[in-house]
């Protein structure tokens, strides 16, 4: 018999960063973790690193299609 653990469902996945964190903010149906979201407000339009966030929030605006 299998035993899950609570570590096992702590976290969820960064829509930014795409990895699994534990802190950080919802934005619809999203979750951005709190690096990302540290990153995203001191990052400057002119850096390069902009657009990527740009890129990944685009995810934000698509609905989960669940058949």
């Amino acid at each position: 018999m299998a035993r899950l653990l609570a570590t096992d469902h702590l976290g969820e996945s960064c829509v930014i960063c795409e990895q699994v964190k534990s802190t950080g903010i919802h934005l619809y149906t999203s979750f951005i973790c709190a690096e990302c979201e540290k990153g995203m407000l001191q990052t400057d339009t002119s850096d390069p690193k902009y657009k990527f966030y740009v890129e990944q929030l685009r995810k934000v605006t698509k609905p989960e299609i669940f058949s």
